[in-house]
């Protein structure tokens, strides 16, 4: 890392009006015939940025998710979903995560995942996050690399990704001398996938994910993973996953430890 300066302006907000939430819903973005952007170095400095706000803004993981794809040849349709973005980061700029002091150190992670999101590949977009106490800690939304025949699938591929990564804190936990003994809690609203990963009984439409099943189960029967049933309207990784309305994104906004810090108390 090197010192840049006294910072003077980052993303040239002054002049935008404010948006509720970060991307607009049902937007069309991947098969968008717009006129392609004349600047594209303009398009790829501003997401560039946007990235950086990541490490403490998840609310924003899924529009950048969606903004990142396009970087190679973005369209006017993409470079106002952009500056959507920016006015919704207008209106709250101090925003961001809280570690209670008085926070417990159990683990917890929401998986979850909209099936064959894209109109052009059908390819299904995952997110996860998990919590330290009531605290976010770590948050992904990735385009899963190929596409899943089931949805059950994509869920059970969601699970193993938190899973992982579940695994990896607590071994970081331990390294900085906090031991977590209790089982850690991974919470999904599908109850296929949930079957699957307490009884692996393999077929035709599962046997090729035959190793992630066992590698669930292990941790599940190890006491290492406990896993639980929530409501889809109770899902909080489903900011993630897609773009939302505005009741349901800022309910679950709210659910997710992030505070506005200049806010008045």
């Amino acid at each position: 890392m090197k010192d840049l300066g006294v910072l003077k302006y980052f993303l040239g907000l002054l002049g935008a009006r404010t948006m509720h939430f970060p991307m607009e819903q049902n937007h069309r973005l991947d098969s968008s015939t717009s006129t392609p952007l004349q600047d594209l170095e303009r398009y790829r400095r501003l997401v560039g940025r946007l990235i950086y706000l990541l490490f403490t803004r998840p609310d924003l993981s899924f529009g950048v998710h969606v903004l990142s794809q396009f970087l190679h040849e973005p369209r006017q349709d993409h470079g106002t979903a952009a500056l959507i973005v920016v006015k919704y980061f207008k209106r709250s700029p101090g925003q961001g995560i809280l570690l209670k002091i008085d926070g417990d150190l159990r683990l917890t992670g929401w998986c979850n995942f909209d099936w064959a999101n894209c109109p052009l590949t059908r390819r299904s977009v995952s997110g996860w996050i998990v919590f330290l106490g009531d605290s976010p800690i770590s948050w992904k939304t990735k385009k899963q690399a190929i596409v899943f025949r089931s949805s059950a699938e994509t869920k059970y591929r969601s699970m193993l990704a938190v899973t992982c990564e579940l695994k990896w804190l607590k071994g970081l936990l331990k390294s900085l001398g906090v031991d977590h003994p209790q089982p850690m809690d991974l919470k999904s609203d599908s109850q296929s996938a949930l079957y699957l990963a307490h009884n692996p009984v393999f077929h035709e439409r599962t046997k090729h994910i035959e190793i992630d099943c066992h590698f669930l189960q292990d941790a599940i029967l190890e006491g290492t993973i406990r896993t639980s049933n929530v409501s889809t309207n109770e899902q909080l990784a489903d900011i993630f996953t897609k773009s939302l309305r505005r009741k349901q994104f800022e309910f679950l906004l709210r659910k997710l430890g992030i505070h506005d810090f200049h806010a008045p108390t």
